[in-house]
C-alpha cells in the first residue's frame, strides 16, 4: 500500500460556537489496495463551509461518497448529531443533498421533468412555480421545456444544481460544483451557498478553483 495522507485543516476563520453537528474520527479510506488517506479528524457547525483541496486521485471523491454514506470507510466513524451515520438509516440521509460528478440528468427529459424528478427523489414536493423559478434563477427560465439531450455540459450542469435552490437539507455535499459554469453562474451559485450558511446550513465542496464565499470557510487539504 500507498499512504496519501491528509496534510493539513486550517480554518480561515473561527466558528460560531454552535454544537458539531457533523464529525468525522480517524477516518481510514482505501481504493483497492491504495490506502488514500488515515487518521482523518474533522468537524463541521452549523454556518460552516469546508473546502476540500488535494491533486487528482488524493481521495476527495471518496471521502464524500464516504460522508454520504455511500461508500464505507475502512475504519473510523462518521457522526450526525453525536450518533453514528451508520445507525440513522433515513434521518441522516434526509438532511444531506449530495451532487456528484455525475449530473443524473436524463437525455430524454425535459429541463423541467429532470428538476421535478430529482426533487421527488430526494423526498421534497414542490409546485410548479417553484420549480419554474429555481430554473429561472440558474439560467435556464428559457429551456424548460427543451429535453435534456439538447443542452451543452454547463447547462446539463445547471439542471443539477437548481436542486440547492429548493433545498431544505442541512448538509450540502458538492464534488466539484464549478465545472462546467462560466462566471456569471459560479457567482449565482456561490450567492446560493452564502445564504445556505448565513441560515445555519453547512458545506462539503470540492473544487479545484479559489472558494469565494461570505461565512465561515475551512479548508482541508489531502496530499497525493
Amino acid at each position: 500500500m500507498v499512504l496519501h495522507s491528509c496534510a493539513f485543516i486550517e480554518p480561515d476563520a473561527l466558528g460560531n460556537g454552535w454544537g458539531v453537528m457533523l464529525e468525522i474520527l480517524d477516518l481510514e479510506c482505501v481504493r483497492g489496495d491504495l490506502l488514500l488517506f488515515s487518521g482523518l479528524n474533522f468537524s463541521l457547525e452549523p454556518g460552516e463551509l469546508l473546502h476540500i483541496k488535494g491533486a487528482n486521485g488524493s481521495g476527495k471523491t471518496t471521502l464524500l461518497r464516504t460522508v454520504c454514506g455511500l461508500s464505507l470507510p475502512e475504519s473510523g466513524e462518521i457522526q450526525w448529531n453525536g450518533l453514528p451515520i451508520r445507525k440513522q438509516g433515513d434521518v441522516f440521509r434526509e438532511e444531506l443533498t449530495y451532487i456528484g460528478h455525475h449530473n443524473g440528468v436524463k437525455d430524454d427529459l425535459t429541463v423541467l421533468e429532470n428538476l421535478r424528478i430529482a426533487t421527488m427523489l430526494s423526498g421534497d414536493r414542490h409546485s410548479e412555480d417553484s420549480l419554474i423559478d429555481a430554473l429561472v434563477q440558474i439560467g435556464l427560465g428559457e429551456r424548460i421545456d427543451l429535453p435534456a439531450k439538447m443542452l451543452s455540459q454547463g447547462q446539463r450542469r445547471r439542471v443539477s444544481l437548481a436542486r440547492l435552490l429548493l433545498s431544505q437539507s442541512k448538509l450540502w455535499i458538492l464534488d466539484e460544483p464549478y465545472t462546467a459554469l462560466d462566471v456569471a453562474v459560479i457567482a449565482v451559485l456561490q450567492q446560493v451557498i452564502a445564504q445556505h450558511l448565513q441560515a445555519s446550513g453547512m458545506v462539503l465542496l470540492t473544487t479545484h478553483q479559489d472558494v469565494d464565499i461570505e461565512g465561515v470557510v475551512k479548508q482541508l487539504t489531502l496530499s497525493a
